[in-house]
């Protein structure tokens, strides 16, 4: 078992880091720009994010490679530079992180739909995953985290190509809210994902993104119903808006980290921060998993 597994099996709560785009964003990436192509161009900016999410308390950092796929890094003519990119975003992530902390290997979905939802066959969607956890794997991660899947069956294919490289395998879903509760976009409860994610070899299952933490609290409560899994999960700082025409994201480090402890208490092993967050909300985050553990 990985050490970062050994510490959540023992009971450890562990804080993961907060956003990448929006960190990115904020240090000169472009609108429609590639983010990956940064672990080249900007290589300080990538580790400088590492760095400040290190030092404001995060247990794990993610790589910069969500979209390091070569069907998402081909509309940015950087399709042949998979595992040059994901490989470079590892070993950035890798030079910050200090004794005792992790790097997660970020993999997000690749745009396309298997067969017959899409034009993508299983062999051609493994390909692509396991070219993107080669690179990966080669930067030095300590595990994978697969994450906003939406295709639970893609899911699957990334899993197995990532599990092939005997790491561990984090894996997360994205879920709205209608009528009828929590689904992913293609029908699947957060009940149903947990059970998914698991038999299809998650080492951690979990959810991400899409909503605000209230609503995060309740799909981890679902979650944990049914499996015995460690869960993840990487909260948005509230449903964005548009002000003034900029994307503003409305939940403050205070608000969430008020909140943390019932995502806890839901069932959540390790938390962090995804769209709108930052160092600074891992920092909140921090305080408020360090009181936990001294009560």
């Amino acid at each position: 078992m990985s050490d970062l597994l050994k510490r959540v099996a023992a009971g450890e709560i562990l804080l993961s880091d907060g956003a990448t785009g929006t960190y990115l964003q904020s240090n000169g990436l472009e609108p429609g720009g590639c983010p990956e192509e940064f672990n080249d161009s900007h290589a300080d900016v990538v580790r400088q994010m590492a760095v400040d999410y290190f030092t404001a308390g995060s247990d794990m950092v993610e790589t910069n490679s969500f979209g390091g796929s070569r069907y998402m890094l081909k509309k940015y003519d950087n399709g042949d530079r998979v595992e040059e990119l994901n490989r470079k975003g590892a070993e950035h992530a890798r030079a910050a992180a200090p004794a005792g902390r992790f790097v997660l290997g970020s993999i997000g979905p690749t745009g396309e739909f298997l067969e017959p939802n899409g034009t993508a066959t299983e062999q051609e969607m493994y390909d692509v995953f396991v070219e993107q956890t080669r690179g990966l794997a080669a930067g030095g991660i300590d595990a994978f985290c697969i994450e906003t899947m939406i295709d639970l069956a893609e899911t699957a294919v990334a899993i197995r190509a990532a599990k092939e490289t005997g790491l561990p395998v984090i894996a997360t879903s994205t879920f709205d809210k209608g009528p009828r509760g929590y689904f992913t976009m293609m029908g699947v409860t957060p009940a149903g994902a947990a059970k998914q994610l698991s038999d299809a070899g998650a080492d951690v299952v979990g959810a991400n993104c899409g909503i605000a933490i209230e609503q995060m609290i309740e799909i981890i409560a679902a979650m944990r119903e049914v499996t015995d899994k460690p869960i993840l999960t990487h909260v948005n700082a509230g449903i964005p808006k548009i002000v003034k025409g900029r994307i503003v994201y409305p939940d403050t480090p205070e608000h969430m980290a008020s909140l943390i402890p019932q995502l806890i208490e839901a069932g959540a092993n390790i938390v962090g921060g995804c769209c709108g967050t930052g160092p600074d909300h891992v920092r909140a985050f921090r305080q408020v998993v360090d009181s936990m553990r001294q009560n």
